[in-house]
C-alpha cells in the first residue's frame, strides 16, 4: 500500500510537470490561440472517444446532465483561448504566475457553489497574493494585456472546475470530458463558420505544428486528465492540491531554460512569483492543520 502511494505521488509530480509543459507548447505552436484550442479539443476528443470505446463504457448521459456538460465545455474552450492568448501577447512566465491566483479565486467562489462561509485566512492569504501580483505588474507593466487574458482564463478555469466537482460524482471522468470537449469544438466551429475561418489555409499546418499539437492533445490533455483521476484514488485531496500548486514553478523553470529570450524576467518578477506560490502553499498547509483540529 505504501509503495502504491509513493508510485501515485511520483505519477502526480509527472502529471503536474506535464501541465507545466502545456504552456511551453502553447508558446511554440505558431497558430492563433482560438485555432490552437479548436485543434487541441478536437484531437483530445478523438483520443478520449477511442479510450471510452476501448474501456467499453456507455456514451449515454441524461438530457439534463448533457446540457450542463455543454455549458462547461463552452467555459473550458474560453478558458483555453484566453490562456493561449495570454501566452502569445506576453509570455509563459507572466501567464503561469497569474495562474497561481487560482487557489485564491477558488477560496472566494467555492462558498458560492457549496454554501460554506468564507474563511478569514483565505482572504488574508489572498491579500498577500495581491501584493506579489502588484510587485510583478510594477516592473512588467508592458505585459498588462497578457495579465488581463490570464486573469480571465484562471477565473473561468476555477468556475468550470467547481462545476465539474459536482458532475464527477455521477459520471465517469472520461465521459464528462468527452462531452465537454465536444461542446467546445461545436461552439468554436460555429464561431469559425460565422467568421469564414474554415478555409484551405486553416487546415494547412506545418509538420512542426502538427507534431506539437499531437503531443498537446494526447499527452498534455487526454493522458494527463485520465492519469490525474487515477492518482486521486490513492492520494488525499490535500496532497493533490499542494502538489498541483507547483505547476507554475515547473512551467516558469521550463520556459526559462527552453524558450530563453523574453522569458528571462526581472528579479522583482521572480520575488513576486515566489511570494504568490509560497502563499498558496501556506494556505494549503493552514487549511490542512485546521481540518485536523476539527477531527
Amino acid at each position: 500500500m505504501r509503495n502504491d502511494n509513493l508510485k501515485s505521488y511520483l505519477n502526480l509530480h509527472l502529471i503536474v510537470f506535464i501541465w507545466g509543459f502545456t504552456a511551453i507548447l502553447g508558446a511554440l505552436i505558431t497558430i492563433d490561440a482560438d485555432n490552437l484550442v479548436w485543434y487541441r479539443m478536437l484531437l483530445a476528443l478523438l483520443f478520449l472517444g477511442a479510450f471510452i470505446v476501448y474501456k467499453k463504457q456507455s456514451f449515454q448521459v441524461p438530457v439534463k446532465e448533457f446540457f450542463k456538460l455543454v455549458f462547461v465545455g463552452l467555459l473550458i474552450a474560453l478558458h483555453w483561448i484566453f490562456f493561449f492568448k495570454a501566452i502569445h501577447v506576453s509570455n509563459v512566465s507572466i501567464t503561469l504566475s497569474i495562474f497561481s491566483l487560482g487557489a485564491f479565486f477558488a477560496s472566494l467562489l467555492e462558498p458560492l457553489f457549496y454554501g460554506r462561509r468564507i474563511l478569514w485566512y483565505e482572504v488574508f492569504f489572498g491579500l498577500v497574493i495581491i501584493v506579489g501580483l502588484a510587485l510583478i505588474l510594477q516592473v512588467e507593466i508592458k505585459y498588462l494585456t497578457g495579465v488581463y487574458y490570464a486573469l480571465a482564463s484562471i477565473i473561468l478555469g476555477v468556475v468550470f472546475t467547481l462545476l465539474n466537482g459536482k458532475l464527477i460524482s455521477d459520471h465517469e471522468p472520461s465521459l464528462i470530458t468527452f462531452y465537454e470537449f465536444g461542446a467546445g469544438v461545436f461552439f468554436i466551429s460555429l464561431y469559425f463558420l460565422v467568421q469564414g475561418k474554415f478555409t484551405a489555409d486553416f487546415f494547412t499546418l506545418s509538420l512542426y505544428n502538427w507534431g506539437l499539437l499531437f503531443i498537446l492533445a494526447s499527452v498534455c490533455t487526454a493522458y494527463a486528465f485520465t492519469a490525474s483521476v487515477k492518482v486521486m484514488q490513492k492520494l488525499t485531496p490535500y496532497t493533490v492540491m499542494l502538489t498541483t500548486n507547483l505547476e507554475p514553478v515547473y512551467g516558469i523553470m521550463l520556459a526559462y531554460f527552453i524558450l530563453g529570450g523574453k522569458e528571462k524576467m526581472s528579479v522583482e518578477f521572480y520575488i513576486g512569483a515566489l511570494i504568490i506560490v509560497i502563499t498558496v502553499i501556506l494556505n494549503g498547509v493552514f487549511k490542512h492543520s485546521q481540518n485536523k483540529k476539527k477531527k
